[in-house]
Parts: structure tokens; sequence; C-alpha cells
């Protein structure tokens, strides 16, 4: 059975590839990479059967379909506005760049019964992650289940998750959607942030004052709210891909990077590629100053939050003049829970996205794409959760293991 395509826009992404392929293009744009699909909980003995044979035919048409895609007049007339810290000869660049299916590497392998590796110039394939992840996300629950029962469902479960907002049983802040990869499908994604304008407006009080945007570019310039996002692990782990450095050092080197191209501005900095410890020791004055905040995505958040505060004070900064960002795997319980233990200790914003796009009333994909080669090299994403290590050669995850701890171990600051 054929869909419509599921991948409407060229901006039908995640804002952070914008802010990082800017740096890119400026900066970095001779580095190439490589990057495979993992689907974590599909497969034998996991949560959700493997992808068919059907589903992989369809996601090459669907693939297919989005390397068709340019960006339109109006929606790069769209970034100039919206985006400040873009460049006009950024903008040059994406009026000519599209996306090429020759790119990709797609066959019915290994355990999840489906392989997608693409690989080219960072700056180009860098923009295929969220279409591919939106791809496999939405023709597998299509494939698999009755769809329009999920999607009546999903409307079913956002309504009471609103009703609780209203009764005050949120405290949410400041919060975005951050759905997009997780997503049940584009118009799932398009009918929420809808659905959530339109409460914003109704209520704009407690937890729905508190809502500031969503990842998604596209739909954040169809409802006209705000696209938010920053820097993503693939940054850091580019900086694993030139040898020349000790691998220890890529947030240093990631940072610093991220100054020459914004200064002051798009400054949200993530901790967790190589481990959390290991990032404080590249967080100096300098770059906690600069940085406005820094994004938790793996470990206990109240340990990883208590430590950043803790660094703050050490280098003589005010907590309340930063933002904890925690977007790892939150609810509203989770994140309401995480606001009351921080209140009057730090600002605090969440990104919550699987909780508000995915379908509700089963258990969601848990499917990922992560850079794994740069310049021909290994390169790992460690976290601070063990089940979030990605890399394909297991004997450099214990190089990058034993080059973090000697540094932690020797160097004092």
């Amino acid at each position: 059975m054929k869909y419509e395509p599921m991948v409407k826009s060229l901006l039908d992404t995640d804002a952070y590839k914008l802010s990082m392929g800017q740096v890119y293009h400026h900066q970095w744009g001779n580095d190439k990479a490589t990057w495979d699909f993992k689907a974590r909980n599909v497969g034998t003995n996991f949560e959700h059967e493997s992808y068919t044979e059907k589903d992989v035919q369809e996601i090459k048409e669907q693939i297919k379909a989005y390397c068709s895609l340019r960006f339109q007049p109006e929606e790069l007339d769209y970034l100039r506005k919206a985006f400040p810290w873009i460049h006009n000869d950024y903008i040059n660049f994406l009026s000519f760049w599209h996306p090429r299916y020759e790119d990709f590497e797609i066959s019915h392998e290994g355990p999840s019964g489906l392989k997608i590796t693409f690989k080219g110039v960072q700056e180009y394939v860098s923009f295929y992650e969220i279409p591919v992840l939106e791809i496999c996300a939405e023709v597998y629950y299509r494939s698999h289940y009755d769809y329009d029962k999920l999607f009546d469902d999903f409307k079913k479960e956002t309504e009471d998750k609103l009703a609780k907002i209203r009764d005050g049983a949120f405290n949410l802040e400041t919060w975005s959607e951050f759905g997009a990869r997780r997503r049940l499908s584009y118009n799932a994604q398009d009918w929420l942030i809808g659905r959530l304008v339109e409460e914003k407006r109704k209520y704009p009080t407690g937890a729905m004052k508190g809502f500031v945007g969503t990842s998604n570019v596209y739909l954040a310039m169809k409802y006209n709210i705000k696209a938010v996002g920053t820097m993503a692990h693939e940054f850091v782990e580019l900086f694993q891909g030139h040898r020349q450095y000790n691998l220890s050092y890529s947030n240093w080197f990631a940072m610093d990077s991220w100054i020459r191209e914004y200064g002051v501005w798009n400054g949200i900095a993530l901790t967790d590629t190589l481990g959390l410890d290991i990032f404080l020791k590249d967080f100096n004055r300098t770059f906690a100053t600069v940085f406005s905040g820094v994004r938790h995505d793996s470990g206990d958040p109240i340990v990883w939050g208590d430590k950043m505060i803790a660094h703050y004070k050490k280098l003589g900064i005010d907590p309340l003049t930063k933002t904890l960002l925690f977007s790892d795997s939150l609810d509203g319980e989770k994140a309401t829970k995480i606001a009351n233990y921080f209140k009057g200790k730090a600002n605090v914003a969440f990104g919550i996205g699987t909780w508000w796009s995915a379908p509700q009333n089963i258990k969601p994909l848990n499917i990922v794409c992560k850079t794994v080669l740069v310049n021909g090299g290994d390169v790992v994403k460690l976290s601070d959760s063990p089940g979030k290590c990605m890399c394909r050669n297991p004997e450099y995850i214990d190089f990058a293991k034993r080059a973090i701890e000697w540094r932690l171990q020797h160097e004092t600051n």
C-alpha cells in the first residue's frame, strides 16, 4: 500500500540540525561521517516485532520521496526572520543543497529487520537523521498496528494530559515539545502542536504558560511559535574524528568551536557525550559564563543537576543565572518532580518528546541514528546511561574509557 510522503519539507526536522549545520559549514566542511540506524527495542525478544521486507521497501520509497524535496523560497525567508544567528551565506548554501538517495544503504538485515547506513560530508548527511527516524517510526506503526485506532487513542491521551495540566497536576514552568524523532506520524505531531497552541491560547496560565515552542522547524513555522534546539551528541563526536587531538578533550573543542560561531547566542551545552565528569573538566569559567545553560540527556537527573549546581558555585557563578535543560525520557510527572526539587536552586526547562508525540497505549519505538565514523575513524557516544552507548568497535569503546579515566585521575584543574 502506498502512503503520502511522511516528511513534508526539509524543515520537517529538529532545529539543532540548522545550528550545528552552520558550524559545520563555516568550520568543518571537509569532515566526512558515517551514520547507523539502530532499533533498540525491535526484533527477537524485544517489545516490537522485526521490520518486514514490505516495511523496508516502503521506507526506501519514503526516503526517495524525501530526497526529492528542496528548500522553498518561503522557507528560507522564514529562516532569515526566525533565526537571527543564521548567516546569509548559509541560507544561500541551503538554497542549493538537497538530500541524495545515493548516500543511503538500506536493506532487510540484522536483528531488527532493517539496516540503514548513510555517509558523506557531515554538513550534508547530518540532515538525514531526523527524517529517517520519522519515516521508520511512521512506517512501522502503520504496518504493524491499526493506525486509525492508534491515532484516536493518541488524541484521547493528549486530551487527558491537557486536562491534568488545567487541573494543576504538572509543574512545568518552561517546556518545549521535542517529539519529531519518535512521533506516531507527521499528522499526529501536526495535530498535537496545533492543539498545544490552541490550549495555550485558551488557558494561558499554569503549565501551558510555560509552553514555549517545538523542536520541529516546519511546525514552528506553520504555527508561528519558537523553534527550539542547539547541539546534539553528533557535534561533540565530530572532534573524536580529528585524531591529532586527545578524544577526552572533545567537549572542549566542541564548545570552543561553538563560541567562535555564535558567541553568547544559541548557547546550551550538551554534557553527556562522553559522560558528565569529563565534561566538567572542560567546562571552565569562560565556557560556563558564555553558555546560558546545559542539557541533561542521560543518567540520574537529580544527581546531574546537583553536580552542575555545585560546579557553577565552584566557578563563582550563581546557578540561578543559568538554565538546566532536561530532555531524557520525560513525562509530566517526572518533569514536575525535577522542577520541584530544583526550585530556588537553578532555572529549569524541559524538552519533552516521546510522552507527547509517540503512541501512548503501546510501548513506543526506541530508534536512533548515530554517527559511528568520522573521517574514517571510530567515534563513540558513551553517555551517562550505559544502554545509550553506540559504537561499531568495542575496542574503541575500551580505548575511549581508558583515555577518559586516565585524564580524570591524573589531570588537575
